[in-house]
């Protein structure tokens, strides 16, 4: 048994660290390959980034909570294998695409297969006891990590044989993630938990509105929600910000998303785990988001392309946060209702990556454009900051009203003592 779960949590780890090196693969040409559709400098470009992520993110959100349901009623792994070959086409379609209009077709069929993430949430979810959610969470992150160490990396030195060239890697490698899920990836989800799909709860309203079933939860969805707008603030504008502030080209952002990916690897995998039993779920959280708004601020007031550097480790120190507020979500809900969850909280996430790049890159742009009242090109990073520390102040009350692991640990003691 224990065999079978730890083979579970390395085929799900392989599977989104495949899923995420193609994605990160195509991150430090973006700026570039729009620039060269739209013919104009990275300022505007930095808009039509916004509207791609935009584009991306709206159809994720429409399609998200049905392909979750989906999942509860057919199983997770053929919706898996579906979102994977999907991606696949998706990056072949951006590689030959030789207008912007076509980019966005592209960003738009992407969205509509997109459940790599909601699915294997839930395969975590079905796999993990109460108490090792949060770890097994963090693996999640940690593949998510590792694919920016290896991702931008490949990207950068794929660049060498043209913008596009990035595209057909990630696309091979999307495809080889299929076929290891075709031949190796088990199913996760016990017949016996699965249930019909409703149709008023498979879309995103409908199963956002189901949430209010868990009226418990809603001050640690508004806390979720708000941390993913304010981390858009380094997604949407980290290539477009070192490429103006520092003059950083392709293979410099490259090298720092790969230095990104080792640190949030190394938290996630292992001081997610450390941290959480030292301290407990909750105080977890709170260091989390502090690292978090800590990291912002430095980004936005750093001057030195060094600093950009040595400011990457307090922003991801501030992932132990999250796949530990993410388990304490789940834990207050039926394992029969996962994939609901998890389709429910991709939904939130698409939500945040609908408004968070329009957001962030509008103040980049706003503060980089030749009208502008000051120049300050960290503004988006500010502006994030300050959302992350509305969430932090949010989600106090929530957690004070459970129980962690630290606070089980002090009701024992009095009897062990005695």
């Amino acid at each position: 048994m224990a065999k079978n779960y730890k083979a579970s949590l390395g085929f799900i780890f392989v599977t989104v660290l495949i899923d995420m090196i193609g994605i990160g693969i195509i991150i430090p040409v973006l700026p570039s390959l729009i620039e060269s559709l739209i013919d104009g400098g990275l300022s505007d470009a930095s808009r039509y980034g916004g509207w791609l992520m935009f584009s991306y993110a709206f159809m994720q959100f429409l399609f998200a909570p049905l392909l979750g349901s989906l999942s509860d009623k057919y199983g997770r792994r053929p919706i898996l294998l579906m979102s994977l070959f999907g991606l696949g086409v998706d990056f072949i379609f951006h590689a030959y695409a030789p207008t912007i209009g076509l980019l966005f077709v592209g960003r738009l069929l992407a969205g509509m297969t997109g459940a790599s993430y909601t699915v294997a949430s839930a395969y975590i979810a079905d796999i993990s006891t109460p108490d090792k959610k949060a770890q097994n969470f963090g693996l999640i992150g940690a593949a998510f990590g590792l694919g920016f160490i290896i991702g931008p990396s490949i990207g950068g030195i794929a660049s060498e044989w043209g913008i596009r060239a990035p595209f057909f890697v990630a696309a091979g490698l999307s495809f080889l993630n299929f076929l290891y899920g075709l031949f190796i990836l088990p199913e996760s989800h016990k017949k016996e938990n699965r249930r019909n799909i409703e149709l008023k709860r498979a879309n995103p309203f409908g199963s956002l509105l189901h949430l209010r079933k868990h009226p418990f939860i809603a001050g640690f969805i508004i806390s979720f929600f708000l941390i993913y707008i304010a981390g858009q603030s380094v997604q949407s504008t980290w290539s477009f910000f070192t490429m103006y502030r520092f003059n950083w080209d392709e293979k410099m952002v490259g090298y720092s998303l790969t230095l990104v990916g080792i640190i949030v690897a190394a938290v996630q995998a292992g001081l997610v785990r450390i941290i959480v039993n030292k301290i407990g779920e909750k105080r977890t959280v709170l260091l989390g988001m502090s690292f978090w708004v800590t990291g912002l601020i430095l980004f936005a007031l750093a001057t030195e392309s060094w600093m950009m550097f040595a400011f990457i480790l307090p922003y991801c120190l501030g992932g132990i946060a999250g796949p530990t507020l993410q388990g304490i979500i789940s834990n207050q809900v039926a394992d029969s209702e996962q994939g609901e969850l998890q389709g429910a909280l991709t939904s939130i996430m698409s939500i945040t990556n609908i408004l968070g790049p329009l957001l962030m890159t509008s103040i980049f742009y706003a503060f980089t454009q030749d009208n502008a009242p000051f120049e300050f090109p960290g503004a988006a990073f500010m502006a994030g900051a300050i959302v992350m520390l509305v969430s932090l102040l949010t989600v106090i009350r929530p957690l004070n009203k459970i129980r962690d692991s630290a606070d089980e640990a002090e009701l024992k003691r009095p009897a062990e003592v005695k």
